[in-house]
Parts: C-alpha cells; structure tokens; sequence
C-alpha cells in the first residue's frame, strides 16, 4: 500500500494543484480545508506526512501543528509558506517540530525529496516507539507477555526444557496461551529449524484420530483414496504438539505411547514401520488426576508425557500481566488492522483489570482487538469496549429465594464430581439449557463446560448417576 499524505490547503485551486502533484508521485491523498478538518480527517486517514498551508481561517497551521503536538502526534509535517521568511520558517521548524517548509510556488523535485524524507522518518518514529514499548515489557518470551512471579517462572521453566529431548505436558485452562509456550520450546530448541505441527485431539473426529496421527495408506479404508501422510511424518526432525490430550480415544492413546516409545509409526493399511525423530509435547485443559480418574487419560501415556510439566496460570490470578499484554496485543493489532491506536485510558484498564477473563488471553486480545478496530487510533475510550464491559449490573445468577426446583439435593456419601455435576444440571435448569449463560454463571468456558457435560453422559451411561 502506498503512503498516505494529507493536504491541508485553503484555497481550492491550489489545493487542487497540491493534490495533482503528490498523487503523480504515487502516494494516497486526501484533503482538509484547514486545521479543523485537518484532525477530523486524521481520524479515518492515518497519514504517514502532512502538507500544510501556513495561513488558513478557523485553524491555521501553527494552531495544527500545536494541537498535533498536544495529542502526542509526530507525523512529520511540511509547512508551505508564501511569505518568504526565512526567519519564521527556521522558527517554525525549530519551535514548533515541523518536519521542514517549502516556500510557494512548489517546485515538484524538492516537494517529492522531502515528502519521501518525511515517509522515511515516519516510518523510525513508529519503529522505535515499537521497540520502546518491547523494552518496557519486563517480561517477554517469544510471542508471550508477563511480567508476573509466576509468568517469569514459565518463562524460566522453559528455556531450561527447551535445549533437551524431554517430553512436556503443558496444562492450563483454555485461552493461557499452551500452544504458544509450545511454539516457544521449539523455537528455543535444537529443532528449531525443522516443522512445528500442533493437533488439536479434540476436534478430530473419533474415526480419523488414527489416520490424523500416523497416516494411511491407499485403500487402507473405505474412502481413502489416496496415501496421507500422518502428523507424526509431517513434524519428522521437528516438534509435534498433541493438544488437548485428554480427548484422544483410549485406544488410540495405548498406539501412540507405542509410537513415542518405540520412535517408530506404521501408517494405517501399511506393512512396514516408519522411523521418526520427533518432540512430542503435549497440552490439555483438564486436570490430568481427573482425566486420569475418569478414565480419560491412561497413566501410562500421562507418565511418558510428563517428563517436565508446566502449568500456565489463569489470567485473574496474574492481572499484573494485563497492561504489558495490552499494550503488546495493540501494538500486534495496530500493523494488523492498519490502525494508530497509542495506549489504554486509565478507566478501561481499571475495567480489564477488574474482569474474571474465563477465557483468559484468548479473550483479552478478542476485546481489545475489538476495541483497536472501533477506536483506529489514539486513546481507548470506555465507548470502545463491547458491552459486556460496561458498567452494569452483573450477570444475572440465580433466583436467590429457594424455589422447588432450584434446590440443590444432596446425600451423604456423594463425591465432589457428582456434586458438581448437579450444581451444573441445576444451573442450566434455571437458564433454561442455555449453555452460553450457564458458563457465564459458572464462570467456566463454553467449551469446559460443553466437555463436562460429554464426560457426564458417558459416566452415567455406565449406569453411576448423578446425586438423584
């Protein structure tokens, strides 16, 4: 894309000139009449230089160049003057951090060198405000901010795996980042030159698991029609990120602990073993004792796995990271949706750092990069957040006097897990199956509490019920 310019000129014609010029040169431009719409424009039309006329009515351009100022803008800006004073260019250059001035009539050469100057120079402020605000963060590891003790412990934890051949679980809720502590281990390894692979076990459906992971030969099954290379090939001489472990069939976790500990995977249909040098990491949302108990994760494949362990904190017990990560996530989303958005005010981080995050940093960067996109540049506004960070009432819970059916029963003996399943029944119960609200209630995920509920309808199909 090329670079914007704004022309700021009073006089029609020769604002029509101007214009005629600069996009002979193959820059974008757009026009404002005087100072006024000069920053109405900048709004919707981040410039890389500025062009403007020195004597205009309503705002000229000293009064521009002092608000530009006021507003922390350095947009490099060229004043055009017909006066012919040296003296007052020079100390509107010097007092006021214009970028240089042209004297009327414009000769195009000279226009084109120092707009092109100007571009340039853009181009390091932002470069080095980038880098200011990389140096700001006390914490930084790969794509992940945190400036947090238990953050700095992650960090920590893993460039002292990352050298190794060692098998890692990563474990945190939804959202805390596990596949980019994945990435980071790879990056930081000995294989970083080879592929990083990450599956996600969970949406893959139960009859493609096997063929997902290992491959499959021609006719191996109905419908496969060709050879497919498995995961595993894929990420040969590399890292391989088995993500949401916990949801991968039992029968295929006893295959692929045979795989990991033999180094050797047979493609589906095929006679012959296939041997790969590949890291296995592996990342799961649950609590692994729990999968374990329930019968959703062999011990014997969590034993081989967890040869180091690293567990990532939900967002509400580290909101110190919040404001290194926000202002790392609109730096992100600033190159990525075109936008000159600068900072946080300090009300909208008050209300960042008051929310519960369910969905941890996943959610955090949907806000803010919601908010990047309404605001475009400047300041975020309490107006720019989604609505649900607006001050209001909480949630609505649940009714507060006992009726009939919101009592939770119970009986003496039952287990926390059926406890919890009740809690949940009932909850949905009151919400009338709305599961979206029901999550909200709970403070848990949709996807947690969509996972919950298979893991229940599994256990009571083997006849043990909830609390009746």
């Amino acid at each position: 894309m090329s670079a914007r310019i704004l022309v700021v000129e009073d006089d029609a014609g020769e604002r029509a000139d101007l214009v005629a010029m600069v996009a002979a040169f193959g820059f974008q431009v757009a026009t404002a009449a005087d100072g006024h719409e000069a920053l109405e424009t900048l709004a919707s039309f981040p410039a890389k230089a500025i062009l403007t006329d020195l004597m205009m009515p309503r705002m000229n351009g000293i009064a521009l160049l002092k608000e530009l100022a006021a507003r922390g803008d350095r947009t490099p800006t060229i004043v055009l003057t017909a006066f012919g004073s040296i003296d007052r260019a020079i100390s509107i250059v010097h007092d006021l951090k214009a970028f240089w001035f042209l004297e009327k009539p414009v000769q195009p050469g000279v226009m084109r060198a120092l707009l092109e100057r100007a571009i340039q120079q853009s181009h390091l402020v932002e470069e080095a405000e980038r880098l200011n605000r990389q140096l700001s963060y006390q914490g930084v590891l790969g794509e992940m901010v945190g400036e947090s003790p238990s953050m700095k412990e992650v960090f920590s934890m893993i460039r002292q795996v990352a050298p190794t051949t060692a098998s890692v679980l990563i474990t945190g809720e939804s959202g805390t980042g596990k596949e980019l502590v994945a990435r980071a281990i790879h990056q930081l390894s000995p294989r970083s030159g080879g592929p990083f692979v990450a599956v996600n076990c969970a949406a893959l459906p139960e009859s493609l698991v096997e063929s997902e992971l290992f491959g499959h030969e021609k006719g191996a099954f109905t419908g496969a029609a060709a050879r497919s290379i498995g995961c595993f090939e894929q990420a040969q001489n590399g890292t391989l990120l088995l993500d949401e472990i916990g949801e991968m069939p039992i029968g295929t976790q006893a295959k692929l602990l045979r795989v990991i500990e033999e180094s050797k995977v047979r493609r589906l249909g095929g006679a012959n073993d296939i041997p790969i040098a590949v890291r296995v990491l592996a990342a799961t949302n649950r609590s692994p004792d729990k999968a374990i108990e329930d019968k959703r994760l062999r011990e014997d494949l969590y034993y081989r796995l967890n040869v180091f362990h690293i567990s990532l904190p939900p967002l509400r017990e580290r909101r110190q990271d919040i404001p290194p990560i926000a202002a790392a996530l609109i730096d992100d989303l600033n190159q990525k949706h075109d936008c000159r958005v600068t900072h946080l005010s300090p009300e909208v981080l008050a209300r960042l750092e008051a929310g519960s995050w369910p969905g941890n940093v996943r959610e955090l960067r949907n806000v803010i990069e919601r908010a990047v996109i309404v605001a475009r540049e400047g300041e975020i506004q309490p107006r720019h957040l989604p609505g649900a960070l607006a001050p209001e009432a909480p949630p609505s819970a649940l009714p507060q006097t006992p009726q009939d059916d919101a009592v939770l029963p119970l009986r003496a003996g039952a287990r926390m897990s059926e406890m919890e399943e009740a809690y949940i029944r009932l909850v949905l119960k009151q919400t009338n199956n709305n599961k979206r609200r029901a999550a909200k209630i709970l403070g848990i995920c949709l996807r947690t509490l969509h996972s919950k509920l298979r893991s229940y309808d599994a256990r009571n199909s083997h006849g043990v019920g909830a609390i009746a």
